[in-house]
């Protein structure tokens, strides 16, 4: 991203001390200063987070249903009711950058908005649940925890509390997949199955190569994001694999192993020529996802009337006894 020049005698004296700020690990708060590109990528940053949240509702609402017992049933209702908590929380973040929340999501149900990649596979079997909760809320974990700490105050605060509750998905995950390993050959060759599926879009959450981001360098600099895209995709992995032991399914990377003399994990190649097709749109879920949203924001207007006109009544009277 080009950062556009700062010209004049009081924007200079502004972006110096925006530069002081953030050096000094500061926050950037909603009525400061802060140069035009950075507002823009926040916006697009916790707008996409926020989205991502909404769209991950499908992938497991149709399951809250098809659970197999009332236990099950309660933990996934209120894992779904956190994720559309944490959208909201990110859409009012986002507001606080001069983006009203109906141009948000105008811009996702008009496709022109992006969203995680992968929230656009399907869930065929139960077990889907357990790995969506380990493999996909710790890859968020991985790269939200340190988004705790971003420079833009309203997103840090916000993921503090994001954060806590997709712990609690995370582990309800692994003691899906850990209560299936325990059980039948069935269900061991479905818990197996749902990480072969899984892992590798798990991995590609955390975005392309740092070669091949081209935002990555700049979010960085200014302290909203704290690690490479390379970096968490590493921590990740570094997370995964005792966690694999522990429940006894083998991750489908045969080259994955540790080396040493790096530190690092050398793995197998994502597809990346996959994951930039279910970006552009042509993944397997893509349509669906997007009709249910539209289909939901019309089906939802005359609440947001209702309200409207709620509050409209309210402050009518308010006038009127003042």
């Amino acid at each position: 991203m080009t950062v556009p020049p700062v010209t004049t005698a009081e924007d200079l004296g502004a972006q110096a001390l925006f530069d002081e700020l953030v050096a000094n690990e500061q926050r950037i708060e909603p009525r400061d200063w802060m140069p035009e590109a950075y507002r823009r990528t926040l916006i697009r940053q916790i707008s996409q987070h926020a989205h991502s949240e909404i769209i991950g509702m499908q992938p497991e609402g149709n399951w809250i249903t098809r659970a197999p017992s009332l236990k099950r049933k309660a933990i996934l209702m209120a894992k779904v009711q956190d994720e559309a908590g944490h959208g909201l929380y990110l859409y009012s973040a986002a507001q606080t950058l001069g983006i009203t929340r109906d141009e948000m999501m105008q811009q996702l149900i008009d496709g022109k908005a992006k969203y995680s990649s992968i929230f656009n596979y399907p869930t065929p079997t139960w077990a889907d649940m357990g790995a969506i909760g380990w493999l996909v809320d710790g890859a968020a974990i991985c790269n939200q925890v340190p988004l705790c700490r971003a420079s833009y105050g309203p997103y840090g605060r916000a993921m503090v509390r994001i954060c806590k509750e997709e712990s609690f998905h995370q582990r309800q995950g692994f003691e899906i997949l850990l209560t299936l390993m325990q059980g039948s050959e069935e269900q061991r060759a479905m818990a197996q199955d749902a990480v072969n599926r899984w892992y590798w879009p798990a991995l590609a959450m955390f975005g392309p190569p740092d070669d091949q981001s081209p935002n990555s360098a700049q979010s960085m600099q200014w302290k909203i994001k704290r690690f490479s895209n390379d970096d968490l995709r590493q921590r990740f992995v570094g997370m995964l694999v005792p966690q694999a032991e522990i429940l006894g399914v083998t991750l489908p990377d045969p080259e994955l192993r540790y080396d040493a003399e790096t530190g690092r994990y050398a793995m197998g190649e994502i597809d990346w020529d996959e994951f930039f097709e279910v970006v552009r749109g042509n993944g397997p879920c893509n349509a669906e996802r997007l009709q249910r949203r539209r289909d939901a924001h019309e089906e939802g207007a005359w609440v947001r009337e209702a309200a409207a006109e709620y509050a409209r009544k309210q402050a009518l009277r308010q006038e009127v006894a003042a």
